[in-house]
């Protein structure tokens, strides 16, 4: 057609389209013309930073172009939150012609960033494979499990070279033989051209084991590593112009919390050379007094100790168990009420405890402890009078006098915002408590719920109790009365402590994380308020953590948001989300935390106020106590991890094929010609010998459920094919005729008990030649059957019998075979040898064993209960059984046969024999071989006295009725 024809054509087009054109319709196409023409004109990362709906930091920006121009792996300290990096990564590949996948992700964090995306680039994971294989080729994000992209990736359900690229987050956990390495694994063998970025945020993860860093990196298959410190220049740049106004308080403590860390201390600083003196060959270089204290302290040690924990002898591990026990009374001593580590400390003055540990009650200092947690509670007369945390009142002039004073000097005439921040839900409650209710009435609730005798109240708490006489039957007969608002008068009959037991009752132990409160009556600063007056309400908006509704319910009073640092529905970003919402006036940290503090320098750099609008922050802080020397613990751990991991990275060799991008990543498969190249080279062929043909990979049959633990993953490293089936007959086939039950420590005695394991074996030895029992270890811990939640003596009675179990299962089971494993490693290796020279297993063969379908099996055209009858019976054999289950007809002309037809059906005299004997002889026990003669005239008494003639007669009539 030519030119002037095509044009006439397309204005006769345009005068055909009706009048009645969708107009959002045509609009909406030309704003997505527009986005894709926008999009094409990017051509660089650093013309994406420019655009204006990115808002990142200096030092953000950094971290983006990093990870844009080279795969690498990024670690940053706590609280710089690459999460905004990563959302603007994901969303520069939000494409459907792009698959970019995300693993390792948190619940809190997959909805998180899914939040953040546009929905149409974000896909579900469907339930069944033919749904996922559809979502595959509809690109997008997919926020997938590991173990359903293992499969579908052995499965070939997803395009491999189509995908883009894979997002690993939390990478510090990628080791060897975990299921993130093996979807790497699978990935970059296909795929050359696709990216991998992996981000950390725990640096002291990387310093656990020998080249943690270069490890990770290998199973990464990334050649660049970024660090992100906070002491990062960029990052000191970025913060310093923002920072806001920051007020630390120093709370100090009473005397009896003094003397109780003093007494803690001393026994901690006992214990850590008692358990040095004790094991002077091992190293407990990190069994200090300071690193007792800390928060990772006892995972650390366990898993320093855990490979050799069953050669350290009983005081060594009531001591370890101790040190633990010590500091949570510490914990409860510094940052709980009185009552409750009143209640706390009572439980280890028992007598049972006392003589299960390591004897650390026996010392003065232990017994000055529980002397001084009583007097905290109680007073020289024995008068219920607890003393108050503290922290209390400093935060109550906080809130009734420093921040209304600080409101009049600024001017400023919005009511005050004041984000509270505590380390966990049960100190957030606490404080809630104690704003609307008081603190002698909080400690009196937990008096009551703790069951701590209150006996006679003192002066100060006699009006929290107004009829002491009903307080014995409140406790004898349980209240029915629904809790009453506090609005009303209490029904008669009941009085004011019932109703606390009440409360206490009804509120169990539920604490939340987000409490808000608002003042009922405007604070005063020359009147000197009661502190034990209840001047706050919650609002109950926030249940629905709807922080707008809530400001929208109060809009002319005050605002305080009890909030804990990190929360189980969105983790560490709770903090970065309530900032947002509330947009706080004032922070006050009750604890102290090095990721909260560092979120609040970044919301305030990104704001970029003037000096007078920052928030100020309130830091109450016990000096000089454990609560601050743990604190700066955990900064130097971080500064120290940053320190190994910048020196690891200066003297780090990374070789070229690390990516597995190109053909030299020998460590991506192991190559089977390999192995007999060397011995064919030496030996000469003879002439005009074609080359043997290339070997056929060795393909190892694995069941679904097994994709849970890391023995699939070494399999596949160490070259062989993992062919993922349902499979109702063990966890591998190797072979046709080897099958493996893999078993677990904690499965195997579960197994035994429940006798799931003998139904096991029975299939298994019905359907295959070699049945393998396979006993697997724990890389991390010893090969011995002891310890926790394995055989010792410490164990239960009903696991005490599990080496007889095992011993009954062999003899059971003739054909079983019994394998030790001390790791995953180990096993890998194991199958690579049983496989070697063997025949390959037949995938449907293997499926269709076991189900109701019939298969091509002889043993499956018989009653399986005859044939186990049969096996168990002298002379039978597997080799034997199909030719008497043939020719044998039933068991009533198989005892009509003589012995010289069962030889010929046998191919045995002795079996034979052995047949004849025990269907026609009567076997009784020799004298010799009962244990005196009580036990035959026993037995005498039980069949009668000519009973054991019984087969003989019957025997000879058999003879009679044949001749």
């Amino acid at each position: 057609m030519s030119d002037s024809g095509a044009e006439k054509a397309e204005k006769e087009a345009e005068l055909e389209l009706p009048e009645d054109v969708d107009t959002a319709k045509l609009l909406e196409t030309t704003a997505a013309l527009q986005e894709d023409e926008d999009l094409a004109n990017i051509v660089t990362a650093e013309e994406y930073l420019m655009c204006k709906d990115v808002v990142l930091l200096e030092y953000e920006k950094q971290m983006f172009l990093d990870q844009v121009q080279a795969d690498g792996l990024l670690v940053c300290a706590k609280g710089l939150s690459y999460e905004r990096v990563l959302i603007n990564i994901l969303k520069a590949y939000s494409d459907s012609g792009n698959l970019v996948l995300v693993i390792n992700s948190s619940d809190w964090e997959e909805q998180y960033y899914k939040s953040k995306m546009e929905p149409k680039y974000v896909h579900e994971v469907a339930n069944t494979a033919t749904e996922r294989e559809r979502v595959y080729l509809e690109g997008g994000l997919q926020f997938v499990s590991t173990r359903i992209l293992v499969v579908d990736l052995l499965k070939q359900r997803i395009p491999i070279e189509l995908i883009s690229g894979i997002v690993v987050l939390r990478a510090h956990t990628i080791i060897e033989s975990c299921q993130e390495a093996f979807a790497l694994r699978l990935y970059r063998q296909r795929n050359k051209t696709g990216f991998v970025k992996a981000f950390s945020s725990s640096p002291e993860a990387f310093t656990i084991g020998y080249s943690h860093v270069e490890r990770t990196m290998r199973n990464l298959f990334v050649k660049h590593l970024y660090i992100w410190p906070r002491f990062h220049a960029t990052v000191r740049g970025a913060l310093q112009p923002w920072q806001t106004q920051t007020i630390e308080l120093h709370v100090p403590l009473s005397q009896s919390m003094t003397a109780i860390q003093t007494h803690i201390l001393d026994i901690m600083n006992f214990l850590v050379r008692e358990i040095k003196r004790i094991n002077r060959t091992v190293d407990m270089e990190a069994v200090t007094v300071e690193n007792c204290v800390t928060k990772k302290f006892h995972k650390i040690l366990q898993a320093q100790l855990d490979c050799i924990w069953h050669q350290l002898n009983s005081q060594t591990k009531l001591i370890v168990a101790d040190l633990k026990i010590l500091r949570s009374l510490m914990i409860s001593t510094m940052y709980h009420d009185a009552v409750s580590a009143y209640a706390l400390m009572k439980r280890y003055r028992s007598t049972e405890y006392a003589l299960s540990n390591s004897g650390w009650t026996l010392l003065d200092a232990a017994e000055q402890i529980f002397k001084l947690s009583r007097q905290r509670v109680f007073n020289g007369q024995q008068e219920f009078e607890p003393e108050p945390c503290p922290k209390w009142q400093a935060l109550t002039d906080l809130l009734t006098q420093d921040i209304p004073g600080d409101m009049r000097r600024c001017r400023r005439t919005e009511q005050p915002k004041v984000l509270i921040l505590c380390q966990d839900a049960r100190t957030c409650h606490q404080l809630k408590q104690y704003l609307t209710q008081g603190g002698p009435r909080f400690l009196l609730q937990q008096a009551l719920h703790h069951e701590v005798p209150v006996g006679k109240l003192s002066d100060k708490y006699a009006k929290e109790s107004q009829g002491k006489g009903a307080q014995s039957s409140t406790k004898k007969e349980p209240l029915k009365e629904e809790p009453v608002s506090s609005s009303q008068p209490p029904p008669a009959g009941m009085d004011e402590l019932a109703q606390l037991l009440s409360e206490s009752e009804t509120e169990g132990q539920h604490f939340e994380e987000s409490y808000m409160l608002t003042m009922t009556q405007e604070p005063q600063v020359d009147i000197k308020l009661d502190p034990d007056a209840s001047i706050f309400e919650t609002i109950p908006e926030l249940e629905q953590f709807d922080v707008t509704a809530a400001l929208a319910a109060v809009p002319h009073q005050p605002y305080i948001c009890l909030q804990t640092f990190k929360t189980e529905r969105e983790g560490s970003m709770a903090l970065e989300h309530m900032l947002e919402q509330l947009q706080p006036h004032y922070v006050v940290m009750y604890n102290t935390n090095v990721t909260a503090i560092r979120q609040l320098e970044v919301f305030e750099a990104r704001r970029r106020l003037p000096p007078a609008d920052r928030m100020r922050v309130y830091f109450l802080i016990h000096a000089r106590t454990v609560e601050e020397q743990a604190y700066l613990t955990s900064l130097r751990r971080e500064k120290a991890a940053f320190e190994l991991i910048i020196d690891t990275k200066s003297k780090m060799v990374i070789p070229e094929y690390q990516d597995g991008k190109t053909d030299e990543a020998f460590l991506l498969f192991k190559n089977y010609d390999d192995e007999l190249a060397g011995e064919n080279a030496k030996s000469r062929q003879a002439g005009g010998q074609a080359p043997p043909a290339p070997k056929e990979t060795p393909k190892v049959i694995v069941d679904m459920r097994e994709f849970r633990s890391d023995l699939p993953c070494l399999i596949h490293k160490r070259g062989l094919e993992v062919l993922p089936l349902t499979i109702t007959i063990g966890d591998y086939i190797l072979t046709p005729d080897v099958c493996v039950e893999r078993k677990s420590i904690s499965d195997l005695i579960g197994s035994l008990n429940s006798g799931r394991l003998y139904n096991q074996c029975v299939q298994m030895q019905r359907h295959y030649a070699k049945p393998i029992l396979l006993i697997e270890f724990d890389q991390n811990k010893p090969f011995h059957l002891q310890g926790k939640f394995m055989l010792s003596q410490q164990t239960s009675v009903a696991n005490a019998d599990i080496v007889q179990k095992l011993q009954l299962l062999t003899l059971h089971f003739p054909k079983l075979r019994l394998i030790w494993s001390p790791s995953p490693y180990a096993t890998a290796q194991l199958f690579e040898e049983l496989k070697l020279g063997k025949p390959e297993p037949d995938p449907q063969k293997a499926v269709a064993l076991g189900s109701d379908e019939p298969t091509a099996g002889e043993q499956l055209h018989f009653n399986s209960g005859i044939y186990d009858f049969l096996l168990r019976l002298p002379g039978v054999h597997t080799r034997n059984i199909h030719g008497l289950l043939r020719k044998g007809g039933s068991l009533r002309q198989l005892l009509l046969r003589s012995q010289q037809e069962l030889e010929e059906l046998l191919q045995s005299q002795e079996s034979a024999r052995l047949l004849y004997d025990i269907l026609h002889v009567a076997h009784l026990p020799e004298k010799d071989e009962v244990a005196g003669s009580t036990a035959l005239l026993a037995a005498g008494k039980q069949f009668g006295a000519g009973s054991h003639n019984r087969f003989r007669k019957a025997a000879a009539e058999s003879r009679r009725g044949r001749r």
